[in-house]
């Protein structure tokens, strides 16, 4: 309990959450209880309940999804991906250990296998358990749990996935290497001939700098690169960014979503790539 209460500010009778964004930028949550509370091998694993954002997942302090809002990344990262590439088959996801992700991937029956690579079970079980609202309990048999360093996993893997989904934390610690040039080469050779993949690329606002040098290094590795965004409450500065990197296919194949979502619907698919200007004045420079 020593390791947890470090992460934690009494004001009051309150209980407080603050996660140190950056140098000059503090987020403090109200919290009603602590869930669950564990060290792993590589972290420490929470699940509060929050006032304002329900149950959230927070792993060595820093916030991770929530109950309120999490169905919009993973939504976005999973459904723009998956309505570009006509019969994605073969899905490869790195990282999303609160099986959000998997969760709607898991609504494309032509899916066959959903190979998961999250390094850490314990954030799987935790999400599992305590965390419904992201991760629906998910008991998909196309989904196969890969506990392994996924840097390391696709090194070995070539022409295999229709489609990569990369739902990496901040490139902060071991998580930096998932932002970096080898590690997208690595991904391209993982794909077939006609794949492709998606990542994460942080907060246009605040981390323009990551966006930029994700957009570059795709860029010089796949034929067409594109970027699209989502305005996610929970993250820092709300809007948030999505890079993909694709062998051939360009543009939206579905003509009528009609997954079950509450955030993704047909007009978001096709205008979630017109950007703010400052954007486009950024990607030309990068």
């Amino acid at each position: 309990m020593e390791q947890t209460a470090q992460y934690f500010q009494k004001i009051g009778n309150d209980m407080w959450l603050t996660e140190d964004e950056r140098e000059n930028l503090k987020i403090s949550y109200r919290i009603k209880d602590v869930i669950y509370a564990e060290k792993s091998r590589f972290q420490h694993v929470m699940v509060l309940d929050s006032y304002d954002f329900g149950r959230m997942l927070v792993l060595d302090g820093v916030v991770q999804t929530t109950s309120i809002d999490g169905h919009i990344y993973n939504e976005m990262i999973s459904h723009v991906p998956l309505s570009i590439h006509p019969n994605p088959e073969k899905v490869l996801i790195i990282g999303g250990g609160d099986c959000g992700v998997a969760r709607e991937v898991c609504k494309y029956p032509n899916v066959k296998e959903i190979d998961m690579v999250e390094i850490d079970e314990l954030v799987v079980k935790a999400c599992k358990e305590h965390l419904p609202e992201v991760s629906g309990n998910l008991n998909d048999p196309r989904v196969n749990f890969l506990y392994v360093d996924g840097v390391q996993y696709v090194k070995e893997k070539e022409n295999e996935y229709d489609v990569i989904i990369v739902d990496s934390s901040d490139p902060v610690g071991p998580a930096e290497q998932l932002f970096s040039k080898p590690f997208y080469h690595n991904l391209q050779r993982a794909l077939k001939e006609d794949g492709l993949m998606v990542c994460q690329s942080q907060s246009p606002i605040f981390h323009l700098d990551v966006l930029k040098q994700s957009y570059h290094h795709l860029s010089s590795l796949f034929p067409i690169t594109k970027l699209y965004t989502a305005v996610v409450p929970t993250y820092p500065g709300g809007l948030w960014s999505f890079t993909i990197g694709s062998k051939k296919y360009t543009d939206i194949q579905v003509k009528e979503f009609n997954k079950d979502t509450k955030y993704v619907n047909q007009d978001l698919l096709e205008g979630c790539f017109k950007l703010p200007k400052f954007l486009q004045d950024a990607l030309k420079s990068s």
